[in-house]
């Protein structure tokens, strides 16, 4: 048990209370007013040690930045490098400068509502202020991705803090503010409008339909090798995800590490072996076969190949990426089930698949009252 001692100040009586950590260390409190302070106190230490859930004064003034250099470390070890560098950013340009300096156990349930709150707004503080008046002139709300991304950075650094031992919860939990992701439209092309769109793509028409007809990520398609090129079963081996992140491209394994294969239409046997025709086997399928080609921007004033494309296919303004739910659209409405479509477009689930794109599906609910209607006709019919 610990001891409570008075000592006078200036001020008058205070009460010191002095007791030892779960490790035996002695250490003490002090500037309790009255003696029912420090005994209830004292009280409170002697439970937690008991019930293992002693916190150490010392320990919790580690500050948020002191952890969340750990924190970022681990994390740099396991994610993919263009997962890392969103981490990263949320840190350096959110987190940090407005937790940085701040005790663990310092900080509130409500102080980080109202830093997401700001955030949303445009308000809060970040790296990328210049001046005081920053706020004033230039602010501008943040994107739902942004703020649940750097609320989760925050988060997850304080739960390492809780399994330290450094805090008894973690404050950022439970926080009922955060925006809501809207998802945006699918925007899904026909086969009309994909043969418009690669015609007017010129020598890009090969990936245009690839990436329409087989789903594969941009990372994906720009990583292929002839290697990856299976002409008997017309097959793609999908191995390496080509990314880039800043000024360089990472390439490694497919987004979900999942290696598998991807079947290809009939009509692009010719033109795929043409791209691989006189290339060694480990050379890029598409550009020179050395160098990744670069991901051509899908709006501003520079007018990448795949804008032209589409305003001369007259089809509105789209993402690469579009693409993709375009071959997912084509492969359930050619009647692949659900297991198929998840193989191809390398989701990690079946119910995935059915999220991503339950809109899909809106026809199979007539088909369902039909034959439900039909079902029961019939069982009234035999009775």
């Amino acid at each position: 048990m610990g001891t409570v001692e008075a000592y006078e100040t200036t001020a008058g009586r205070r009460y010191r209370v002095r007791y030892r950590t779960p490790e035996h260390r002695q250490t003490d409190k002090r500037g309790f007013r009255t003696k029912r302070d420090a005994d209830l106190f004292l009280a409170t230490v002697e439970v937690s040690k008991a019930t293992g859930e002693y916190i150490d004064p010392a320990r919790s003034r580690t500050t948020v930045a002191e952890l969340g250099a750990d924190w970022l470390a681990a994390k740099k070890t396991r994610l993919k490098p263009s997962s890392y560098a969103a981490l990263d950013d949320a840190w350096r340009v959110y987190v940090e400068p407005r937790w940085g300096r701040t005790q663990v156990s310092a900080i509130t349930y409500g102080d980080v509502r109202t830093w997401v709150t700001q955030l949303a707004a445009g308000t809060a503080k970040t790296n990328r202020q210049q001046h005081p008046r920053t706020i004033k002139q230039g602010a501008r709300p943040k994107s739902a991705t942004v703020v649940i991304r750097a609320h989760g950075v925050l988060a997850s650094i304080l739960d390492l803090a809780v399994k330290d031992r450094r805090i008894p919860n973690n404050p950022a939990r439970g926080i009922d503010n955060l925006p809501r992701k809207l998802r945006k439209p699918h925007r899904y092309l026909t086969h009309e409008e994909i043969e418009r769109l690669a015609t007017a793509s010129g020598d890009h028409a090969t990936l245009i339909y690839l990436a329409s007809y087989t789903g594969l990520r941009w990372g994906e398609l720009t990583g292929l090798r002839v290697r990856d090129v299976d002409a008997l079963r017309r097959r793609l081996a999908v191995n390496e995800n080509a990314v880039r992140v800043g000024t360089e491209i990472h390439v490694g394994t497919p987004k979900t590490h999942e290696l598998r294969s991807v079947p290809y239409p009939e009509f692009l046997e010719l033109p795929i072996a043409r791209l691989c025709e006189g290339k060694p086997r480990s050379a890029l399928v598409f550009g020179e076969g050395v160098d990744h080609i670069q991901r051509p921007r899908a709006s501003g004033s520079s007018r990448s190949w795949f804008v032209r494309a589409l305003d001369d296919a007259g089809l509105e303004r789209m993402t690469l990426h579009d693409l993709r739910h375009t071959a997912a659209s084509l492969a359930i409405s050619s009647g692949a089930n659900v297991k198929a479509v998840q193989r191809m477009l390398g989701h990690a689930s079946a119910a995935m698949t059915l999220d991503v794109y339950a809109d899909l599906f809106d026809d199979d609910l007539d088909s369902v009252s039909t034959s439900l209607n039909a079902a029961r006709a019939a069982a009234i019919a035999r009775s």
